[in-house]
């Protein structure tokens, strides 16, 4: 799963690990979730980030920070989030912050990927 086929993600996901092991194996664990739930996705490098979409529509994207990694939903108002996990008071993106690997279950990533695509 280390590979991508997009010559930038993969740029980008080589140069994270060299420079920041932790958020690499995250970001890693977050595309494995994603790629698994939706075996067609495309993944590009977008606003720093990387941006993933079926069909052309752009539904996700992960963003490395300083202190943690963000999950973003296009449609995140639109998700079930019974234990309000989800962050963000725009109109229709919300994210999962996601400072250690625990975080990806302890917040229920995957219930969220699931959502993510309607």
């Amino acid at each position: 799963m280390t590979l991508s086929k997009n010559e930038k993600v993969q740029h980008f996901l080589s140069n994270l690990e060299m420079f920041d092991q932790d958020s690499f194996e995250i970001v890693m664990e977050l595309r494995k979730i994603i790629f698994i739930t939706f075996p067609r996705v495309e993944e590009k490098i977008m606003y720093s980030g990387i941006i993933f979409s079926i069909n052309a529509d752009m539904f996700s994207g992960i963003f490395v920070y300083k202190n943690h990694t963000s999950l973003e939903f296009s449609g995140g108002y639109l998700m079930k989030d019974p234990h309000k996990r989800l962050e963000g008071k725009g109109k229709y993106r919300r994210h999962l912050k996601i400072s250690t690997r625990s975080d990806i279950a302890d917040k229920e990533v995957a219930f969220f990927v699931k959502q993510s695509v309607d």
